[in-house]
């Protein structure tokens, strides 16, 4: 993708109108039904290599345009609002809608993202939030749309060895964060965590993704402070990006 993050906001609405050949029998699907009930289907924009997916129930293109569209400018200043001068800082995004029958939105998260930049992931979420969706066919559904944040600078990448090696057993300080101000629910299942480190070690930027659970902000607002006191190797004048998963301790 080029890097124009309007560009990649402008495309979701793109996206949006390929479902209608995906779900009209023209493409086939991009999944086999996993049930009688369920059936997933996707669409891949050319060029810019967006993708949309949907299953259980449909949601309508023009439905789904209806209920981005007044949002794409921002989803796109999400990123070069705070972006900055770390010209390091990309990645790929997912978010992901839950919604009921009668067009309730009752989840958004983060499905996947390798940002590493929470104050960016927050941004996305909250402007997914705002959206709203008129009733899909067919029952409860849910769909996500991926953006692509392309960097345009440099970074190293450390492997899942090197980053679980560099995190080592302060993961598993994020277990106070379940405990935080704010945090109303239990700690989130199972998160990936991108975070890039600069000079001496020091952590520069956190994100976080997960498909199993909605992260509530407050935990990743709790997450970030921590991670960003962290001291890791020094990556020796780079820029190193390295991700983990954390799982929450079992009580």
């Amino acid at each position: 993708m080029s890097g124009d993050v309007t560009r990649a906001a402008l495309a979701l609405l793109v996206a949006a109108a390929q479902l209608g050949a995906a779900c009209g029998g023209s493409s086939k699907p991009a999944a086999a039904p996993a049930a009688p009930s369920t059936r997933a289907y996707a669409e891949t924009v050319p060029d810019d290599g967006m993708e949309i997916e949907s299953s259980r129930g449909r949601m309508e293109p023009a439905v789904i345009e209806a209920g981005i569209g007044p949002h794409k400018e921002a989803l796109g200043e999400c990123y070069t609002s705070r972006v900055g001068q770390r010209r390091w800082l990309g990645g790929r995004v997912s978010i992901h809608w839950e919604i009921q029958g009668d067009g309730t939105v009752t989840a958004v998260k983060l499905a996947e993202s390798d940002l590493g930049a929470w104050p960016i992931e927050r941004c996305l979420l909250e402007t997914a939030r705002a959206a709203t969706f008129g009733k899909p066919k067919g029952g409860d559904t849910d769909f996500s749309i991926p953006l692509e944040f392309s960097a345009r600078g440099k970074h190293l990448e450390w492997d899942q060895e090197m980053g679980s090696r560099a995190v080592g057993s302060q993961l598993d300080k994020l277990d106070a964060c379940a405990k935080a101000k704010g945090v109303t629910g239990p700690a989130p299942e199972d998160v990936a965590i991108t975070i890039y480190v600069g000079a001496q070690g020091k952590p520069q930027s956190v994100g976080f993704a997960s498909a199993a659970s909605v992260i509530e902000d407050a935990w990743a607002d709790c997450a970030e402070k921590a991670i960003l006191g962290w001291r890791l190797p020094d990556p020796r004048n780079e820029i190193a990006k390295l991700a983990v998963r954390y799982r929450p301790a079992t009580t």
